[in-house]
């Protein structure tokens, strides 16, 4: 077990996540964003500096935090079928120079209407990410999904349907605490009920290979926005069961990556979040402590 975390959260620099991770006294960063732009969009010049920076301070990265298939992307759109391929395959160049062997992937935009997705468009979707897992595959990295606000972040259900669908062996389940306290239950008709996040990491514990760590508490629904308002909170202190979680994962002999998401001082979606450098990086470190601590009681 050890432990990562989406240090762009502490700090947009490289420097700054590097500090942050070394004060931890962690080996690992899942690397997203460094100053403000991802790592597979990095221009050439930046991602050979980040290279470099990263070897001299004995810091890896275990993990991409890549925007392949994600959110913003549409499974009924073929340029944004073409811009997700493009995006993975310059990744796993990055990774392996880095020597990374996971990446962080999703199953593309959730889409409200549940009416909206036929036996044509799932099969669609389960084509497309079935190739982006052999696309891991054959570069012999594992291809993560997030349940996110994506197809495979819509329930359970979905989770379930998406796993059994996709054959690669390079596809593997990444549970996130926190996501579930912000999403809609669309085992259920309209928008009646939120998921529980107990439930659907029960549902999908024997797939875990991977798990991100956010807690919060639900505000309200907001259809015109693809993420709903929920106030973030330190780990244990929300609805997303993480000490439980956390506790079970562990007695089941879980030996993976805990990489932790605070979304405290900034929350990564709202482009117009701000906070001060300081604030960021001191919230950043006081999540990672109080994560560590509420591991060893779990154990």
């Amino acid at each position: 077990m050890y432990f990562s975390g989406f240090a762009d959260e502490a700090s947009k620099g490289l420097d700054g996540q590097i500090r942050a991770t070394k004060e931890l006294g962690w080996d690992f960063i899942e690397s997203r964003n460094i100053d403000g732009v991802n790592i597979h969009d990095l221009s050439e010049e930046a991602f050979e500096e980040a290279v470099g920076k990263l070897a001299d301070s004995g810091i890896r990265i275990n993990c991409f935090g890549s925007t392949v298939a994600n959110w913003r992307l549409d499974p009924r759109s073929d340029s944004d079928w073409e811009q997700t391929r493009s995006d993975l395959k310059r990744a796993l160049v990055r990774m392996e120079k880095l020597g990374t062997g996971m990446i962080r992937g999703m199953s593309f935009t959730r889409i409200r209407d549940a009416s909206v997705y036929t036996p044509e468009l799932e099969k669609t979707i389960f084509t497309r990410v079935e190739t982006l897992a052999k696309m891991c595959e054959d570069a012999g990295v594992l291809y993560l999904h997030e349940n996110c606000a994506n197809y495979g972040g819509m329930s359970s259900d979905h989770a379930l349907r998406l796993i059994e669908n996709i054959k690669s062996p390079a596809f593997k389940f990444l549970f996130d605490t926190g996501n579930p306290v912000n999403s809609v239950d669309y085992r259920f008709a309209g928008m009646s009920k939120m998921q529980d996040a107990w439930q659907f990491y029960r549902a999908v514990r024997e797939h875990i290979a991977y798990v991100h760590i956010k807690d919060g508490v639900f505000n309200r629904l907001t259809p015109e926005s693809t993420f709903n308002d929920s106030r973030w909170t330190f780990p244990g202190e929300g609805q997303g069961k993480v000490r439980e979680i956390v506790a079970d994962l562990l007695a089941s002999g879980y030996d993976g990556g805990f990489s932790i998401e605070p979304h405290m001082t900034i929350v990564f979606h709202e482009e117009d979040s701000t906070s001060r450098d300081e604030v960021m990086y001191q919230n950043y470190v006081e999540y990672g402590r109080r994560f560590m601590k509420l591991v060893e009681e779990a154990r």
